[in-house]
């Protein structure tokens, strides 16, 4: 018999500001993202808990903001070449009893794929996917299960706006006109800045044709009226003043959301959604309890939250700490360096064509207006009213007109972080040596079995980890010592062997059966593989 719950597909797109045609853009060429919208709900005060993806990504599978449980870095896992005094590499090591979400979805029965960027600031245990790579795909699914399955379409990285030209032809031509792009008055408006735009909307349509095939293959199996599907990314566009900041150009995103028979079509929510909230709100449909330990909420019911919150630090070699709040009006950013200039040294910005004209105008004196902003000297506080100043070049915060409104996001901003326990306040340094003791990294405890059944008659069997000989019928627990630890187990031989997430004890039928367990936390390097061999008679 089949499941009568929803099946869940996400498609995750990259560095991806909400240039669609279902938002009004006249340049977008996004039909099937168009179609998709008209069908569902389009939510446009969609927010990233951060301008950059790792630590955006944290959030999203913890359902943790990433300044709480130490993901908050970009990136914890490399290591700098050019400055090798950083902590790097090292994974976030979350409390105990936080888990990627997809456990809590394997456990309650559904099939979890993940295809296949994960980035999530430490290495996705064995136990968060029944697979993860570029072969994960609803189709493999047993038969009746529900799925959770993700695409993470990666066209619209920041990198796809650079320009590979060789030689001296130029860049090669984009199907967008440059011409036609329009640059955001904070940016310099030449030709090479235009061009990386027009880019930018030459990989958006290609990825709008990705979110089509997917779609395409929905329909083929004809799961398209019991799936539920979300388009989202994991935060703003590889811009200048948009990827890396908490502007809203750095953290506000595409959302849709199509679910049939549930969700109105052609619908526009105008309520504030983070992207922590998408896990809770995907166990939530799933019909699974959210975990207290959680931070987001979920956002097609209940409660319409007030703020969202974003966050920046250390990116690349360079450390920085601001933290953002916003409303549906106005934004608040606190910058805890404000001796820092905006823009430090990120040789990976760099090679952004737009990066390289701001450079080279700001050297010759040319910047006019706005194009300035980012070579200004920083302020402590920031307030923008972001209804009549959409692109927040306007600070308010001395503005003694605005003094009730900054209080007010002054306290939340300080209650937010007391509540969340924000990392961002401990060096990363200190962090690190708490994650690594002793400079390595901790490893989990291997599983031990323990056979719940009579031994058999005449048997040699053992009531450990050792295997033997038993009377049907015999149950097996798994056991781990290392707190919090999930496992993961498969009685099948080989490296293609599928491996399940460990919820009750497993139970064996009579013959001979082998037993592998491993053991996995976050942040932990996963268990040395226990192995047990049980004859059931």
């Amino acid at each position: 018999m089949s499941d009568s719950r929803p099946n869940i597909l996400w498609i995750s797109l990259e560095d991806t500001t909400p240039r669609f045609g279902c938002y009004g853009d006249p340049l977008a060429r996004t039909p099937n993202l168009d179609r998709l919208a008209s069908q569902g709900v389009r939510f446009p005060n969609a927010f990233s808990t951060a301008g950059v993806c790792a630590p955006s990504r944290c959030a999203v599978i913890t359902g943790m903001y990433a300044p709480s449980i130490g993901g908050h870095h970009m990136r914890t896992g490399h290591t700098n070449r050019a400055t090798p005094e950083m902590p790097t590499p090292y994974e976030a090591v979350p409390p105990p009893y936080v888990k990627c979400f997809t456990e809590y979805l394997r456990a309650a029965g559904y099939y979890c794929t993940n295809n296949q960027k994960t980035d999530y600031q430490f290495k996705p245990p064995l136990t968060a996917w029944d697979e993860c790579g570029g072969n994960g795909h609803w189709r493999n699914r047993p038969d009746g299960a529900p799925f959770f399955a993700v695409f993470n379409p990666t066209g619209t990285h920041e990198s796809g706006m650079w320009d590979r030209s060789k030689g001296s032809d130029g860049p090669p031509p984009t199907e967008t006109d440059p011409d036609a792009v329009t640059m955001p008055p904070y940016l310099p408006d030449t030709l090479k800045a235009r061009q990386a735009l027009a880019r930018q909307y030459d990989n958006i349509a290609a990825s709008d044709r990705i979110v089509g095939r997917i779609l395409g293959e929905l329909e083929e199996d004809g799961l398209a009226e019991n799936t539920a599907v979300f388009i989202w990314s994991d935060h703003g566009e590889g811009l200048p003043r948009g990827k890396r900041w908490p502007y809203d150009a750095g953290i506000r995103i595409p959302c849709i959301v199509r679910w049939p028979g549930r969700l109105e079509a052609g619908g526009v929510s105008q309520r504030l959604v983070s992207m922590i909230d998408l896990g809770p709100t995907v166990l939530s449909m799933a019909g699974v309890s959210i975990p207290r330990h959680m931070q987001g909420q979920p956002f097609l019911e209940g409660e319409e939250r007030a703020y969202i919150y974003a966050a920046r630090d250390r990116h690349d070699e360079s450390y920085d700490m601001v933290r953002a709040v916003r409303d549906r009006r106005f934004k608040y950013l606190r910058n805890f360096y404000p001796d820092l200039p905006y823009l430090m040294w990120i040789p990976y910005r760099n090679r952004h064509p737009v990066m390289q004209e701001m450079w080279r105008l700001h050297a010759e004196n040319a910047l006019e207006g706005d194009q300035r902003l980012m070579f200004e000297r920083r302020t402590p506080e920031e307030l923008y009213d972001t209804e009549s100043d959409r692109y927040e070049t306007r600070n308010l915060a001395g503005d003694p007109a605005h003094a009730e409104t900054l209080g007010r996001f002054r306290a939340e901003l300080e209650r937010w972080q007391r509540e969340i326990g924000d990392l961002g306040h401990v060096p990363e340094d200190q962090m690190a040596a708490r994650f690594r003791p002793g400079g390595m990294q901790r490893q989990a405890a291997a599983p031990v079995f323990a056979p719940i059944a009579p031994i058999a008659p005449g048997a040699p069997g053992r009531e450990t980890s050792e295997g033997g000989s038993y009377s049907a019928p015999c149950l097996i627990q798994l056991h781990c010592a290392t707190q919090g630890a999930s496992i993961a187990y498969t009685t099948e031989e080989g490296g293609d062997a599928r491996w399940r997430l460990y919820t009750e004890p497993i139970r064996l039928t009579k013959g001979d059966t082998i037993v592998r367990a491993k053991a996995c936390r976050i942040g932990y390097r996963e268990s040395a593989e226990s192995r047990a061999e049980f004859l059931v008679e």
